[in-house]
């Protein structure tokens, strides 16, 4: 029961933080690169937003994400640890992949395509614009790896400490 209320809590607080991430050109370009690749080139383009827009290496992304949520899912999971590595590994990538699932599902493809928080100025009014999954299909996808790795590490963590 406690890893339904977290996990409920977990997928809560997530969607919490992209919707109030989000709302303004200068809130959505910081995660410019999960919008269609019509979207991105749009912006890129554009005079005021173009020059605004920061690019990141997806390895350094990957990495910054991996340290992120091994700390987030390590403190979870931290005062139910047991000594036996698959016991920790397999609750921390379930916790992992819930997250990510709930997120591809309910925050991608439900509220994120079809909310015009997310939408640039110039552009409200044309949602077809904003519904090929194809990058949120990549984001999951990666997030798979991404949950993968940190319950490795995590798993490691919590069975030694």
């Amino acid at each position: 029961m406690l890893f339904i209320i977290k996990m409920i809590c977990l997928c809560l607080a997530f969607w919490g933080i992209c919707y109030l991430g989000t709302g303004t050109d200068a809130k959505n370009l910081k995660g410019l690169s999960a919008y269609p690749d019509v979207i991105q080139r749009q912006v890129k383009c554009d005079l005021v937003l173009g020059p605004q827009v920061k690019i990141m290496s997806p390895v350094v992304t990957f990495f910054l994400n991996l340290l992120l949520y091994a700390i987030l899912l390590l403190m979870m999971c931290f005062f139910e640890r047991e000594k036996n590595f698959f016991t920790n590994f397999w609750k921390v990538l379930t916790m992992g992949e819930i997250l990510n699932l709930f997120d591809f599902l309910v925050i991608d493809m439900l509220w994120w395509r079809h909310t015009k928080r997310i939408r640039f100025t110039g552009t409200e009014n044309q949602p077809e614009l904003y519904s090929d999954p194809k990058n949120h299909l990549i984001s999951f996808a990666k997030g798979i790896l991404l949950f993968f790795v940190v319950a490795l590490v995590d798993g490691l963590i919590l069975s030694y400490c």
